[in-house]
């Protein structure tokens, strides 16, 4: 039973496209009838479509899953899509369902702390050539600037920023001007990498995406089990979309390279478990209390059903974490539910 449900779950995956750049602001309803319409129509390499998901956690974006898998490759192949009459010109990007999840995050840095030891345009021209893949919004007048990019961007970031830190600090202690050697040397943002955060000289410091995180602590006994073989205690703390392990021996006669040990296992671990998962998000905040009712019932009983996906309820919303075709069939199972209670 199993090995064929996980074949089904597979080729739906393969039939699902996702599109994006839909308008935003127009019936959902209205929308998604648009959507199955426009790829039913073989003009645009389209087919029989069998399900449109929309709203999806991403703004302006939906799943349409096709009853063929060539009619899905075909209409990614066929690279312009748009979508005109009632909504206007709406230029659409279709690519296939991928298997990551966190393409990006965003995130609001406030670089003022850095204005009194740097010029703070020399530091937004640093990061821009330190790490390209990011997107960066001008720098306002109090010294906030908006990045985006992957995780993995926005890891390196915070390491980066950290490590400035710790050079300036270092810098200051030493009598030197802060502003003179960032004029010499302003083509690096990497000071020298002995200087480790004050924050990681007492154990090793690592910093998670919070969803992976919560995946790997919850539904992979890998991580406890780690904590204890190596003697180590970890210290948690939750910043919305960023999560910062602190790592330290347990006992005071452990192997001082226990906490490397166990960090560089977590990192490669959360690393490889990031490409893995997919994440689908209900959102409660503006919904009927009976619809929201409704919402929260399905998820709970349906989570029983679902081993390998991850439901945290928050107040405005409900996070669904796990394999793709697992969430993507848990989101579709919800919407079924409340569609009968409707009924």
């Amino acid at each position: 039973m199993a090995s064929v449900l996980n074949v089904k779950e597979s080729k739906a995956s393969e039939r699902t496209i996702v599109v994006a750049g839909l308008p935003v602001g127009l019936n959902d309803q209205l929308l998604t009838t648009l959507v199955k319409i426009h790829f039913e129509d073989t003009d645009n390499g389209g087919g029989i479509v069998e399900d449109v998901t929309y709203p999806t956690r991403t703004k302006g974006a939906a799943y349409v899953t096709f009853k063929e898998k060539t009619v899905a490759e075909n209409v990614v192949r066929k690279k312009k899509h748009c979508l005109a009459d009632m909504v206007g010109y709406a230029q659409l990007t279709v690519s296939h369902f991928s298997d990551k999840v966190f393409s990006s995050v965003m995130a609001v840095l406030d670089l003022s702390v850095f204005r009194s030891q740097i010029r703070l345009e020399s530091l937004v021209m640093d990061l821009k050539r330190e790490i390209p893949t990011l997107c960066l919004s001008p720098l306002d007048a109090n010294g906030r600037i908006s990045v985006q990019g992957t995780f993995l961007a926005i890891e390196k970031l915070k390491e980066f920023l950290l490590l400035k830190a710790s050079f300036l600090l270092e810098k200051n202690r030493s009598g030197q001007s802060p502003r003179g050697s960032t004029r010499r040397n302003s083509h690096s943002l990497k000071p020298p990498r002995s200087l480790t955060p004050e924050t990681t000289k007492k154990g090793e410091s690592l910093v998670l995406d919070t969803d992976t995180f919560l995946y790997l602590k919850k539904k992979r006994k890998v991580y406890e089990s780690t904590l204890r073989k190596f003697h180590v205690l970890c210290e948690e703390t939750v910043d919305g979309e960023v999560t910062t392990l602190c790592i330290k021996n347990a006992q005071g006669g452990s192997q001082p390279n226990n906490e490397k040990q166990v960090k560089e296992f977590i990192e490669k671990y959360s690393h490889a478990l990031h490409f893995e998962l997919r994440k689908e998000t209900f959102i409660l905040e503006g919904k009927e209390d009976k619809e929201k009712k409704n919402i929260k019932l399905a998820c709970e009983q349906l989570s029983s059903s679902y081993l390998q996906v991850l439901v945290n309820f928050y107040k405005t919303h409900i996070d669904v974490i796990g394999p793709p075709s697992d969430t993507y069939l848990f989101k579709k199972d919800v919407m079924e539910f409340i569609r009968q209670k409707v009924k």
